[in-house]
């Protein structure tokens, strides 16, 4: 199963999920997909979806999920690196008007530039092949036994800090 969860920002996700619902009509994704859509309007056929779930139906889709697909929301991501998934992260972007700004495009740069403990995706069209190629992409990640929880916490906690006095 592949989770996919955009959190609950006000603004629509609906890029996200209209790829998601086109790569399952298309054959592509040939198993199940789970979504947490919040505020997106569009109304995937192909995708199991979900406005809002509960805390406890949150953490155990990411349990169950063999792929977790987030938006850049750096709590998102990190739910499913507590539970030794290496997430697909695709963040909002500001251009397709998913977000105030850029700033989950460029924390997720940061984060998978100095952590490595995640897929990023820019551009919605290499989601596909990023899927496909899931299992030996995770390969080249920190993740897992190899993953050091709690130095992670550190250095998103500096990282986090140093971009709040930035601004």
């Amino acid at each position: 199963m592949i989770f996919v969860t955009v959190g609950t920002h006000e603004q629509p996700f609906n890029r996200l999920i209209e790829k998601m619902d086109e790569l399952v009509e298309k054959g592509e994704i040939k198993e199940k997909v789970v979504v947490q859509y919040g505020f997106s309007t569009y109304e995937a056929k192909h995708c199991e979806m979900h406005k809002i779930m509960s805390f406890d139906e949150m953490q155990q889709t990411f349990k169950d999920a063999r792929i977790v697909i987030t938006h850049g929301g750096p709590s998102s991501f990190v739910e499913a690196l507590q539970y030794g998934k290496v997430p697909i992260v695709v963040p909002r972007q500001l251009e397709f008007n998913e977000h105030v700004n850029d700033h989950q495009v460029d924390f997720t740069k940061l984060i998978a530039e100095r952590m490595n403990n995640i897929i990023p995706i820019y551009d919605i069209d290499d989601l596909a092949a990023t899927i496909a190629n899931y299992d030996s992409i995770v390969k080249t990640k920190n993740s897992g036994e190899s993953s050091n929880n709690k130095k992670f916490n550190e250095d998103l906690s500096e990282i986090v800090d140093n971009m709040i006095k930035i601004n």
